[in-house]
């Protein structure tokens, strides 16, 4: 006789969770399958994870710990979690996410469906227009440091699912497997690296923050991206009693502002007269800075725009350093271009939104890789640095469809 379910999983969402943990690829857990393993025994591995979640057997292995370094120095811990737990993780995550977007903050972008980083970067753009001060903040190692307590009373008030709420809180307990085997325990936090974990961090942000600055500073605006964000200000005043009370409330919520990347800043322009010291702040890889700007009426003057950061341009050319261009005189400018093409195009489209104009270190940098690439390729042209600008320039000019930044008229080395 055939024993119920305790809990009414059905089997096709157990499916469309498998698609889209394909389609977003990613590495082996802790037992270094790979999602083309997985699919080596698809049908029996899919049938065994759901029936262990609608019997309330699924205990979730522990994430493999991979530390990753920061711009900033020392490294932070991502959390992989195994394929069939990401397929586990992304079925709870299918449940819970329609009962959460509704209740989010319009301002909140962070890791949310139909919202992107530039839609951030658009709205801060436009409220530094309006508003003459600005909040940045960070918070300090979030996905580490979340309240378990406190993140599950928020869960439940939104969730009644108990099989959503059983394996939210199991993915919350499960540990850490170190890069030397030991595992490490875990009291709060959720994994960075877990399907789960962004949704989580945004709920939980969610009160801790957002709603906090809704009812305690109405009129106040403000724009999140997961643990980054800014607040607009209408004086210095204001910025520094919301900026002192915010560290008060996530000292509260059991974490802390960034010391080093939160502060204060005057958003100077040439109608903003001040020496505030600090007029500059970066968010999602732009800075905001004062920028000469161009009216309608052509006159020039002086407007506060995000462009490119240097951290990210600095990021950006290295990486294109390290793809040792000049070294692969074995290949055609077509085979270059299928090869780097996609990621300067990516590179373009996110960076060259705003103040396209400060891309153009990135754009000569690849040119000068390119000339340098034709010095190898010909014997005529080693040791001819102009020369091979030359070349390179009228190729450029005659097949500008070939690299995204041609297409956009950067020619020239």
């Amino acid at each position: 006789m055939a024993t119920a379910k305790a809990y009414a999983i059905p089997k096709t969402l157990v499916w469309e969770a498998y698609k889209r943990v394909k389609a977003n690829g990613g590495a082996a857990g802790v037992d270094e399958e790979s999602i083309a393993q997985f699919e080596d025994n698809l049908q029996d591995n899919l049938y065994k994870l759901w029936n262990r979640m609608c019997s309330g057997s699924y205990f979730p292995p522990p994430v493999r710990g991979v530390p990753i370094p920061k711009k900033s120095g020392g490294v932070r811990m991502l959390g992989v979690p195994t394929v069939a737990d990401r397929i586990a993780q992304t079925v709870v995550k299918m449940e819970l996410e329609p009962l959460l977007e509704p209740v989010f903050h319009k301002d909140s972008f962070g890791y949310r469906p139909g919202r992107s980083a530039l839609d951030a970067v658009a709205l801060v753009r436009k409220r530094c227009w309006k508003s003459d001060w600005v909040i940045e903040y960070d918070i300090k190692g979030l996905f580490d440091n979340i309240d378990h307590d406190l993140l599950m009373k928020a869960v439940r008030k939104h969730c009644r699912n108990p099989w959503a709420l059983l394996y939210i809180g199991r993915w919350l307990r499960a540990p850490m497997e170190m890069e030397d085997g030991t595992l490490a325990e875990r009291n709060k936090g959720t994994p960075q690296g877990g399907v789960v974990s962004p949704l989580l961090a945004n709920l939980f942000l969610h009160y801790a923050l957002d709603m906090w600055v809704v009812r305690e500073h109405p009129g106040v605006e403000f724009c999140r991206y997961a643990d980054d964000g800014v607040i607009h200000c209408r004086n210095q005043a204001q910025a520094e009693r919301v900026m002192r009370e915010i560290g008060e409330r996530l000292r509260q919520c059991k974490l802390e502002m960034h010391p080093e990347k939160s502060r204060i800043v005057f958003c100077r322009d040439s109608n903003r007269r001040g020496n505030h010291p600090v007029i500059e702040f970066a968010f999602l890889g732009y800075s905001f800075r004062p920028r000469r700007a161009r009216g309608r009426d052509g006159r020039v003057f002086m407007s506060f725009l995000p462009a490119v950061s240097r951290d990210a341009l600095k990021a950006m050319r290295q990486k294109v350093r390290g793809w040792n261009i000049q070294l692969k005189s074995g290949l055609s400018h077509t085979d270059l271009s299928r090869r780097f093409n996609p990621v300067l195009k990516g590179w373009a489209n996110y960076y060259g939104r705003f103040y396209a104009t400060a891309l153009n270190p990135l754009w000569k940098s690849v040119n000068k890789y390119l000339a340098r690439w034709l010095m190898q390729k010909h014997k005529w042209l080693r040791g001819r640095k102009i020369k091979a600008g030359e070349v390179l320039t009228r190729m450029a000019r005659s097949a500008r469809s070939v690299f995204v930044h041609w297409r956009m008229g950067y020619c020239y080395t």
